[in-house]
């Protein structure tokens, strides 16, 4: 059918609009509608076409990206069983985390030589689909243990399609120090590098990852800056390992994170293609396209009403999809509550499966090109990431930067101000910090439960690192019946290791889900509620009325009350019945005016231990707080903190914990 528009609909322009922005503001001035990222760049409310720019050279039209399924159930047959069905369902490849991977947040596969390896890809036909592994520290005995593997199996190394996943930082910045000495650690890569060489292999061995500041409450730009910061050191390393220059990009694989901010993921995604690009430049490096994975934040994801994680998941699968990621790896929606099982894995590869098969995401390359708003995000990022690079080339490279604790200290401030935002709710978290449900039901995970497994007792004496020799003997050991432990046994430790200062690994949803814990435990005894003590006709108080319960019931404490009553001795006598310690005055600002002082000196008189009042006082907070309210709820508040005190007065936690 044909789109039909009034006559001047399209003859309106820009001047028009901000005419009508202006009467529909009353007077306040036009950067009320004016927002910024976390990065601090702005984000204008209208942004004229680019008509000008070009689609970046990012994944070809027609092609579509790599459905990648994480594999992390620690036993091996279970993973393989979980490996067969997601590449017999439409996954191209695995991503195989072990539990030394640095981004296994304690789950993992159990593999520790290779019978375990042997279950692990038993009927995988390797050779056929794209590997990507998360093995941490152990990422040079692991690469090790699949050639051998390979070899056992008759498959041609050369045709396995391998990103080894090896993040030096990463995983230091979450374990605080390395077991050997760093310069250690460096010969053992070395070793391994030249022995791949040697026989004709090349992976891509390291990854720019930046999942682990993410994780740790960076911006965008800043995990940007720290994954190219960490791909200038692997360029660095590759050079002194005497590898050919012409091929330094491939032997480097970049991960970011994609979340439920689709604009600022697909430029995250387009930023990171012209960085490296112009690192290659500046480098005096041949221009090659970066191989880019992206997998789903799982800072965003939260343990209470999870549902609400597959529209999260598929935001940020649509984003990195048109962001133009090479392979995108959706965590399953119960990831924060335990082990996913198979049908939350399934829902994580079937929301990729239907945006390539029905949305034809991938068929437009760089669809995003042109738009205002997505190019003037990406020159932003690109800006900011760039100048944050630098400053952490200037402090010695990111190595030394962690020694010296600069990069976790700016990534502390973010994450400071993200927690405030969070708590304060300008960054709302459906189903958690707004609109939760305190009778959702429970939905499945897996028991977790791992058994032990005792190292196999074969030692076998390995030469020092060197010319690939050391990799050379820990392959025969492993076709030898070698387990890791060879690989540990023969590591020397660090006599007086650098520490550095960790970065945690956290969920912005955490601290309400703790309250809501809390309130649950509370529920085998007595419940914890609050009363809305609601005054004035229904039309003067029930938007209010709802938008409080759901405040309250974030730290999971049930309202009750809440109806319209036909006077205050009506309304105090509903109060004392309800058997509630906690009160809130709910209504319009006129009704306050008239009968709010009147209102909170009854509740208080009737036994209420401490009231609230719902809304900003303004000009009436001293008469109201002269009448007993304690402490106003409104829009922008401290909710988290607000929440925390109600449970202390309830009993919930120790009220010496609660401030006066």
């Amino acid at each position: 059918m044909p789109l039909i528009l009034p006559e001047d609909f399209l003859s309106f322009d820009e001047n028009a609009w901000l005419e009508a922005v202006d009467r529909a503001l009353k007077g306040a001035p036009r950067s009320r509608l004016t927002g910024r990222t976390d990065d601090g760049l702005e984000i204008q409310p209208l942004y004229p076409q680019r008509s000008e720019a070009r689609p970046l050279a990012t994944r070809k039209a027609q092609t579509p990206w790599a459905i990648i399924q994480r594999i992390d159930l620690p036993n091996p047959s279970a993973a393989n069983a979980q490996i067969l069905e997601d590449l017999k369902e439409g996954a191209e490849g695995i991503e195989v985390v072990l539990a030394t991977s640095t981004t296994s947040g304690g789950q993992g596969v159990r593999v520790d030589d290779l019978s375990g390896m042997e279950q692990l890809f038993d009927g995988v036909l390797l050779d056929l689909i794209r590997l990507r592994l998360g093995a941490g520290h152990e990422t040079s005995s692991i690469v090790t243990m699949l050639l051998a593997y390979a070899e056992r199996k008759d498959i041609d190394p050369a045709k396995l399609q391998l990103s080894a996943g090896l993040d030096l930082f990463g995983w230091v910045a979450r374990r605080g120090q390395f077991r050997s000495d760093f310069e250690r650690v460096e010969e053992r890569i070395f070793d391994l590098l030249h022995f791949l060489k040697g026989q004709n292999l090349k992976y891509e061995f390291f990854c720019a990852d930046g999942r682990v500041w993410h994780g740790a409450g960076a911006t965008p730009a800043q995990e940007l800056a720290c994954a190219f910061a960490n791909a200038l050191y692997c360029l660095r390393f590759l050079e002194r390992a005497g590898i050919d220059p012409a091929e330094w990009s491939d032997w480097i694989n970049f991960t970011l994170v994609a979340d439920a901010d689709q604009v600022g993921t697909i430029a995250k995604a387009r930023a990171a293609r012209r960085i490296w690009a112009r690192i290659l430049d500046a480098c005096g490096l041949p221009q090659k396209p970066m191989s880019l994975h992206m997998t789903t934040s799982r800072r965003m994801l939260t343990a209470n009403d999870p549902w609400v994680n597959l529209l999260r998941t598929t935001v940020a699968a649509f984003s990195a999809g048109v962001g133009g990621a090479d392979s995108v790896t959706v965590l399953p929606f119960t990831m924060a509550m335990g082990l996913p099982d198979g049908f939350a894995r399934r829902l994580a590869r079937n929301t990729q499966s239907m945006l390539i098969e029905e949305s034809n995401l991938h068929q437009v390359a760089d669809p995003s090109a042109g738009s205002g708003a997505i190019e003037a995000r990406t020159d932003g990022l690109v800006e900011a990431a760039w100048a944050q690079l630098q400053e952490i080339e200037a402090e010695g490279g990111i190595w030394k930067s962690l020694v010296d604790g600069k990069i976790q200290n700016r990534i502390a401030v973010s994450l400071a101000s993200l927690q405030k935002a969070v708590a304060t709710r300008k960054k709302p978290i459906t189903g958690v910090s707004e609109f939760p449900d305190l009778k959702e039901t429970p939905v499945a995970v897996l028991d977790d439960t791992q058994d032990d497994v005792a190292p196999l007792n074969h030692h076998v004496d390995l030469p020092p690192p060197g010319e690939g020799k050391y990799a050379a003997a820990m392959k025969e050991a492993f076709l030898g019946g070698s387990s890791l432990a060879v690989a540990i046994e023969t590591r020397p430790h660090a006599d007086n290791p650098v520490r550095i200062d960790k970065v945690p690994q956290i969920r912005l949803s955490e601290p309400f889900e703790e309250l809501r814990e809390a309130a649950a435990v509370s529920r085998a005894g007595t419940p914890p509620v609050v009363f809305l003590a609601c005054l004035g006709p229904l039309a003067q108080f029930t938007a209010r009325a709802t938008w409080t319960s759901n405040v309250f019931a974030a730290g999971g404490v049930a309202s009750v009350g809440g109806e319209a009553h036909s006077g205050l001795d009506e309304l105090v006598a509903a109060f004392k019945a309800s058997g509630a310690k906690l009160a809130v005055l709910v209504s319009s600002d006129t009704i306050y005016e008239s009968d709010g002082e009147t209102a909170a000196r009854a509740l208080k008189e009737a036994g209420a231990d401490y009231l609230y009042l719902a809304g900003k006082p303004g000009a009436m907070e001293e008469k109201l707080r002269a009448a007993g309210v304690d402490t106003f709820v409104f829009a922008g508040c401290d909710v988290l903190e607000l929440l925390r005190e109600a449970q202390g007065r309830i009993g919930l936690v120790d009220i010496e914990e609660v401030p006066a």
